[in-house]
């Protein structure tokens, strides 16, 4: 999940690799939340109108931030990148978990969203073109691998791989993508305005997909539904983004992006605090199978990396 480039200007150096990692913990400890929530969310409220509705309240969160600071707006080859972490972060992620949970438990997701810091490792391989070792690629096999016998398991066997699961990889893909563009423009455009300018970006066809979802299915929900929702919208989908690109942008990404690993584990457990959810000896040693290998995939990235620096 980490991101290396001879290209991008290096974090100042009076910002101390500590507080790079708190500031990536604070963005996952943000995200955290983000499927169990979601699972409350579709409860009452349409999938449509969950992954719309939150990116249109999150970009205009954006667009006061960006008009009150008065940002430059970016250049036409980063509203081109901005373009993938919006297809990521904003509408991939969002929409892909919002369906998938209206069938499946946040603790059956989490295990496979699992995935996602070897995802985003592999995408910022193939984005700055490394040749990382062997191993690397073998780790990040292993814990695909892992996750989908995770999910066959659950589901019964290998052809019983449910629409729900295949919802989940492509989201872990989606903000893979995301995240690994993201990194990188943190460092050029800053951490908070890189996710504002996606959303805005994004704003025209969230609106209107808003529009759609409130036509086919008007909005009634409990009032927890709806914090649930206004959680994913302002945190989820904006503020968690601020701690976690500025953490990226300290950096170092590759030790940063490590702190993910630990997204899955408290995933599970608010799944089991707030909804009740059982910790099955499957959930948690297929937790802790994909989490091993997504860690062993980023451990020896970073080894090749600091293998090449010298």
């Amino acid at each position: 999940m980490s991101i290396e480039s001879s290209t991008i200007v290096a974090a100042p150096p009076a910002l101390s690799q500590r507080s790079g990692l708190w500031w990536g913990f604070l963005g996952v400890l943000a995200f955290s939340f983000t499927l169990p929530l979601t699972r409350i969310a579709v409860e009452g409220l349409s999938p449509l109108f969950i992954g719309s509705g939150r990116a249109v309240i999150a970009a205009a969160l954006a667009g006061l931030a960006l008009a009150a600071t008065r940002q430059r707006p970016p250049t036409a080859a980063q509203w081109g990148r901005l373009a993938l972490v919006a297809g990521g972060v904003v509408v991939g992620f969002p929409f892909l978990t919002s369906y998938a949970l209206t069938t499946s438990s946040a603790g059956h997701g989490a295990v496979v969203v699992a995935l996602l810091p070897a995802a985003t490792a592999i995408m910022a391989v193939l984005r700055v073109k490394e040749r990382p070792a062997a191993s690397f690629w073998a780790f990040a096999g292993l814990g695909a691998a892992a996750a989908v016998c995770f999910a066959a398991l659950r589901g019964g066997g290998i052809g019983s791989l449910g629409g729900a699961d295949l919802l989940f990889f492509g989201a872990v893909l989606a903000a893979a993508v995301g995240y690994a563009e993201g990194g990188l423009l943190a460092r050029e455009l800053g951490s908070w305005q890189t996710v504002s300018w996606a959303l805005v970006l994004a704003a025209p066809a969230m609106l209107a997909l808003t529009a759609v979802a409130v036509a086919q299915e008007p909005p009634t929900a409990t009032p927890v539904q709806w914090l649930a929702f206004a959680y994913l919208a302002a945190v989820s989908m904006y503020l968690g983004f601020f701690a976690w690109y500025r953490g990226l942008a300290i950096g170092p990404m590759a030790q940063v992006s490590q702190v993910q690993l630990t997204q899955p584990v408290m995933t599970i457990a608010w799944a089991a605090l707030l909804l009740g959810e059982p910790l099955t000896w499957t959930t948690v040693g297929g937790g802790l199978a994909v989490i091993a290998c997504a860690g062993l995939a980023v451990r020896a990235r970073l080894g090749g990396v600091a293998l090449r620096g010298h």
